[in-house]
């Protein structure tokens, strides 16, 4: 009788306790043995030699699209696209049609994702004007993430543009709650700025200024109620200066490609750089890897938010904003670990412990025995060119096509099951919801 389902032989642990060679047993999806295993027996045994084992990596922002707008992504092609790339886990976003803002709209997608999506997830609850009486109870229901506002208008309908609205919502709940922090008044008033065919105009209308003065309005709504707020894809360099300040309340997301991108991006690009916020100069790159590197910024979230070709291709304004990111996120940011811009330590803070730490993810973020065996095996050493062949999103493209970067995940467990390696999914979807001490059952 084997003592163990699996046991992941000869890796290097990346951990909350430091770097190390170490054995990894599992147990019905659970990790209970870590240390030198070699006397022990596994119905399975995968060797991990020359390859580093960090905690499950999680996507804590991603639109998946479903329901309503699966000609650009569904629950299942997101999720694949996860794995290859090496994310265990994801946190996926309310704009979805109809909108998740209901008991009904959210159950219906706990219900199309669990045994099909290829990762663990949970789903945010669009906080509106009209739901706030009945957040306090989606907030606690099991896989949720917690509620999610627009303060600026992005791609949907969910928008809460004014103090009072932000304010009643964030007076009902408990819970973190995650905010797209853009001024509405402001971009309503700029719009003018904006030059038909020119998305290098993109971030003159959606300036510093747009996201600074709204999240210094969030900062003063938060500390008015009393709760804590998580700012979203943090753009500008001034907003990393203002919510060093603001750390008791506010906790800070920062995406690959504000870390990666700059203007020169639309001279390459065009729309497909497209984002809101916007990618901006160098200037602020530069600021927010400042953010990284002095711990103002908690957590890399993608913002993976496919569209079309033909939906990025129409002519500025009228192009969509968004890209896809989450199987981009492991090479991307493994390519600066090894450009010496972040340690492999930090990079893992900022993917598991990070989000265990602010959304209290039960039995997730650090390979402990008891926790979920879930890990991102990846290869310091390779080196390889992505490509849009390579992007399973439905979109079918990825702004880092033709990119070459040295860091490649080469396999993605989650608890205990392989569901990807060297670049092959392995299994059918079995994703499950993920559990939140602040929504646990009693």
């Amino acid at each position: 009788m084997p003592h163990h389902d699996v046991i992941f032989r000869n890796g290097t642990i990346v951990n909350q306790d430091g770097v190390g060679k170490a054995d990894i047993g599992v147990n019905d999806g659970r990790i209970v043995a870590l240390g030198v295993l070699s006397s022990l027996s596994a119905a399975e045994v995968v060797d991990c030699e020359g390859l580093h084992i960090l905690p499950g990596v999680i996507d804590t922002q991603v639109h998946f699209r479903e329901p309503g707008l699966t000609h650009k992504e569904d629950l299942e092609t997101g999720s694949r696209g996860a794995v290859l790339g090496g994310v265990t886990g994801v946190f996926e976003m309310p704009n979805t049609n109809p909108l998740t803002t209901t008991r009904e709209t959210f159950d219906a997608k706990i219900a199309a994702a669990t045994d099909r999506m290829h990762c663990d997830f949970a789903f945010y609850v669009g906080g509106t004007h009209d739901n706030v009486s009945e957040l306090a109870e989606l907030e606690k229901l099991p896989g949720c993430a917690g509620v999610k506002v627009f303060m600026g208008s992005s791609t949907g309908s969910l928008l809460v543009q004014d103090d009072a609205g932000v304010e009643a919502i964030l007076t009902a709940i408990n819970r973190r709650a995650a905010f797209h922090s853009e001024d509405e008044y402001m971009l309503e008033a700029r719009k003018s700025l904006r030059v038909p065919g020119d998305p290098s105009s993109h971030p003159v209308w959606r300036s510093p200024e747009v996201a600074l003065n709204c999240t210094k309005r969030l900062v003063s709504l938060a500390r008015k109620t009393g709760k804590r707020i998580h700012v979203l894809h943090i753009s500008t360099g001034e907003e990393i200066a203002f919510l060093a300040d603001h750390k008791d309340v506010a906790s800070v997301e920062v995406t690959p490609h504000h870390l990666t991108l700059d203007e020169t991006a639309y001279l390459r690009l065009g729309t497909y750089a497209q984002m809101n916020p916007p990618v901006r100069d160098k200037s602020h790159r530069e600021k927010i890897w400042a953010g990284v590197e002095n711990g103002v910024a908690d957590i890399l979230g993608s913002d993976h938010a496919p569209h079309t070709r033909e939906e990025k291709e129409h002519a500025y304004p009228d192009s969509h904003s968004g890209m896809t990111g989450v199987q981009t996120l492991v090479p991307t940011m493994l390519d600066h670990v090894n450009a010496g811009k972040l340690s492999l330590q930090r990079f893992v803070d900022m993917t598991s412990a990070g989000p265990n730490r602010l959304f209290g993810i039960v039995n997730k973020g650090r390979i402990a025995v008891g926790y979920d065996a879930d890990l991102t095996i990846v290869d310091l050493r390779r080196r390889e060119t992505i490509t849009n062949d390579w992007i399973a999103s439905r979109a079918g493209w990825t702004p880092y096509d033709g990119v070459t970067v040295t860091g490649w995940p080469v396999g993605t467990i989650v608890r205990g099951h392989i569901v990807m390696w060297q670049g092959e999914v392995t299994a059918p979807g079995k994703g499950q919801p993920i559990r939140f001490l602040e929504a646990l059952p009693h």
